[in-house]
């Protein structure tokens, strides 16, 4: 038997084996996918070699598995397919008239392969919003809770970004930022002059611009923007399970790791009132087995823990295990953007362009925050940055362009879930997820305002012929597209009306633990992946002092 069995091995399932084999339990990973070796299993040689027309997926293709495409198409080629996950071999269902792009990554690492890396601290604002205005539950923790755990995953996954003093964006244990171009600094200057109560940052971004001994320790090497991340990084310069946790898990001699396989479900012990381990179906041979251990840990990503956790019905749990509140699969969150607005820079010829780095720059949110009296709730960031050109025929000759596109917070809401279908089953014999989620009022209204907010600041820095900002506002991403999913057994203090406590312990079965996206009880407006190492980190050393303590049996 097992101390602790993690289901998951992506950014949360890493740091949950990590903390845990370093505190000295016997830890057993389980991944539904395929093993990928650190280095060896990456394309990234592959990439360089090839022109980026000869690197792309058949439409034939991309239709029948790789349906979300359009959400990903930076990041998903044919030399890297095998890290984005077929719709087309991992069915879900949505509901009629409502789009859902759920975007997956099913092998060893998971989607900390192909991440996009920016990585923001959430605020103090953040934490308290569902309990000022009504929506949601409130949050059973506080900046202040969180914040040494931000310090610690910091310091260990490498986090390169500037010291801003921003209240809504608070200040962590950075390694150097990468460096603004001249027109983003003239952009930044212009911005910042004509809206003295938004600025415009560098990007925070887990790619190493230097590195400290613990990376050196791990044989990670400095970022050198190379710029194909998403095909794996064989110096180790992003954050990623295969560059940092997987091993430090590894060197305790603690961690044992299983992939292909599928878990069906956990298994209850009424009697115990506890979780004794869980079913795993064999992905190549189809055969069921299952695994032991004093306690259980749920990182498969929001939807799918989620719909583990329904899954794993019993008599004592008929609905879902853990599900007494029947909040599991409810508030379904992710983030919703526009098209970007874009304008181009007159001027600057001469100035080189520095090319190739891992981040661009960041406005950090300021509706409710530095600026009220908005017509919606919570608020937005953007991301963007400036490049040159690559179009001989661009008009007049301009080399430069400016872009910035909104990152907009999400509301809770009870009604975008994720249920199980009764009648659809996968390859596994597990049925599949069926998704009803839709962008409300609030989401529409923002998006809009955001498109206006960015096409008037790029128009205030200098930049022209920029595209409309109506017609980027109709175009708002469906849910999923951010690829940050969030929600589906969130966390509460109350049992009747949340999954798990402040710690990511279920209400209802001390030993059984979750601490990826499904926890939240909001979106925010910013990319939630440092929130889950934080969060993953913490309650993996809670769980390991309640086993220490002899609390959980």
């Amino acid at each position: 038997m097992f101390d602790a069995i993690v289901v998951g091995s992506g950014i949360s399932g890493g740091w949950v084996a990590k903390e845990l084999c370093e505190r000295g339990l016997k830890v057993l990973m389980l991944e539904r996918g395929p093993e990928v070796r650190h280095g060896e299993d990456y394309s990234n040689d592959l990439a360089a070699s090839l022109k980026r027309s000869e690197d792309q997926i058949a439409l034939e293709e991309r239709e029948k598995h790789f349906p979300y495409y359009v959400g990903v198409s930076y990041a998903l080629f044919e030399s890297n397919k095998k890290f984005w996950a077929s719709d087309y071999d991992h069915p879900y269902e949505t509901a009629p008239g409502k789009p859902y792009r759920w975007i997956r990554g099913y092998q060893l690492g998971g989607r900390s392969l192909t991440w996009g890396r920016q990585s923001y601290r959430w605020a103090p604002q953040d934490f308290e919003s569902n309990l000022k205005d009504g929506h949601g539950v409130d949050w059973p923790i506080r900046y202040d809770d969180l914040a040494p755990w931000y310090d610690h995953v910091e310091a260990f996954a490498g986090i390169s970004g500037d010291y801003d003093g921003l209240c809504q964006l608070p200040d962590g244990d950075f390694l150097p930022p990468w460096p603004m171009n001249a027109v983003e600094e003239a952009v930044k200057a212009n911005i910042e002059a004509a809206f003295p109560t938004r600025n415009l940052i560098m990007g925070r971004v887990a790619n190493l611009s230097r590195t400290t001994k613990t990376h050196q320790d791990l044989g990670r090497k400095r970022c050198e923007g190379k710029l194909r991340c998403a095909h794996g990084c064989n110096l180790g310069g992003y954050f990623s399970t295969q560059a940092a946790t997987l091993p430090a898990a590894q060197a305790t001699g603690n961690l044992t790791v299983v992939t292909d396989a599928v878990v069906a479900s956990v298994e209850y012990d009424a009697g115990l009132g506890r979780v004794t381990g869980v079913r795993v179906i064999d992905r190549v041979t189809k055969a069921a087995r299952t695994y032991s251990a004093r306690m259980v840990f749920l990182n498969a990503s929001s939807i799918n823990t989620s719909a583990l956790l329904l899954n794993s019905v019993s008599d004592a749990f008929p609905r879902g295990l853990a599900n007494g509140s029947d909040q599991v699969g409810r508030n379904l969150m992710d983030h919703v953007s526009t098209r970007p607005i874009v304008g181009r820079w007159p001027g600057f010829q001469d100035e080189p362009d520095p090319g190739e780095r891992p981040t661009g720059i960041y406005v950090p949110r300021y509706a409710n925050v530095t600026e009220d009296d908005k017509p919606y709730l919570r608020g937005f960031g953007m991301q963007g940055g400036a490049v040159r050109t690559r179009r001989s025929e661009a008009p007049g000759g301009m080399p430069w362009s400016m872009s910035l596109m909104p990152f907009g917070e999400v509301l809770p809401n009870p009604d975008n879930r994720v249920t199980l279908s009764a009648t659809r089953k996968d390859a596994w014999g597990v049925p599949v997820p069926v998704i009803d989620a839709a962008h409300g009022r609030n989401e529409y209204l923002m998006m809009r305002e955001a498109a206006r907010d960015a096409h008037q600041m790029l128009k205030a820095a200098g930049c022209v012929d920029l595209n409309r900002w109506e017609e980027a506002a109709e175009h708002i991403t469906p849910p999923g597209d951010r690829i940050h999913e969030m929600g589906t057994a969130r966390m509460g203090r109350d049992p009747a009306t949340s999954v798990v406590n402040g710690w990511g312990q279920a209400h209802q079965v001390p030993n059984l633990f979750l601490s990826d996206g499904a926890v939240m009880a909001s979106s925010a407006s910013m990319n939630p992946s440092l929130t889950y190492m934080a969060l993953s980190a913490r309650t993996a050393n809670h769980a390991a002092d309640l086993l220490r303590d002899g609390v959980l049996g």
